[in-house]
């Protein structure tokens, strides 16, 4: 059986990757400038709304009561318009990125 990995030869900017020529030195110094941001995330997106009420939840709904075969029923609406989104939440502890390319600890 063959490996599964991709063909494409990709930058490493920590580690010592075979880059050949000035245009490999010129691509790493670039790989290496993205390095300079923090790998620390301070705040993330919010996934709750905010509804015309002012109430904060991930979800909303309204009872309606429906008649049917001359029985009434409640039923329960899906509201999905006039919804404002939280926006930046500020995290409690300070976490690292997704997508930062170091392993911190091996097992």
């Amino acid at each position: 059986m063959g490996a599964s990995g991709s063909k494409s030869q990709t930058l490493w900017p920590f580690g010592s990757g075979s880059s050949e020529g000035a245009s490999g030195q010129q691509a790493l110094a670039q790989a290496r400038g993205l390095c300079l941001a923090t790998p620390i995330i301070f705040t993330r997106r919010g996934s709750m709304y905010y509804d015309e009420d002012s109430d904060l939840a991930h979800e909303f709904y309204e009872e309606t009561i429906v008649t049917k075969n001359g029985r009434k029923r409640a039923k329960l609406k899906r509201i999905d318009k006039n919804l404002i989104p939280q926006g930046l939440v500020k995290l409690e502890h300070p976490r690292i990125h997704v997508d930062f390319p170091v392993i911190i600890c091996e097992v």
